[in-house]
């Protein structure tokens, strides 16, 4: 039986609330920076605007552009995830990792920072290490159960 590891939810959260910041800035900058008089008036002096009143104008697009950006992050992600089956670990990026290439999983840091690192025989045969972290993927309790038992045998 095969152990799935999504994205955290907490991290699709943060993608929704960058968004979201993102685009009410910009909004709020356009407006400040075109349809506020006040806000125009205090910033322009002798006809001349200052940076301030430059800025609201210059940077719109570039928190929309943002925003757009990190919701198309946030859309090619949202179907990653770590797999651990019987025969091997399939990490977000595709890459496979055997169980028998595994040599060790450090888990001093998981309980208080909520990573571990495994090493493993590379395909070339070198030692490669991949930090994985709990803040990034949901259900690594049991993938890391998993690992553990595989390892030990």
């Amino acid at each position: 039986m095969a152990v799935v590891a999504p994205l955290a939810k907490y991290k699709k959260t943060n993608y929704k609330i960058w968004i979201l910041i993102l685009f009410v800035a910009g909004v709020w900058f356009a407006y400040d920076g075109y349809k506020n008089d006040k806000f125009i008036a205090k910033h322009t002096k002798n006809g001349v605007e200052d940076h301030t009143l430059v800025f609201h104008k210059k940077a719109p697009p570039f928190l929309i552009a943002g925003a757009i950006a990190v919701g198309i992050y946030a859309f090619i992600v949202n179907g990653k995830k770590i797999v651990a089956d019987e025969q091997e670990l399939i990490l977000a990026d595709g890459e496979k990792i055997p169980y028998s290439s595994l040599e060790s999983i450090n888990k001093t840091d998981y309980a208080s920072k909520g990573c571990f690192v495994i090493t493993y025989k590379g395909p070339d045969g070198k030692p490669l290490e991949k930090k994985i972290c709990s803040k990034n993927w949901d259900n690594m309790d049991a993938v890391l159960d998993l690992l553990v038992s595989k390892i030990s045998g």
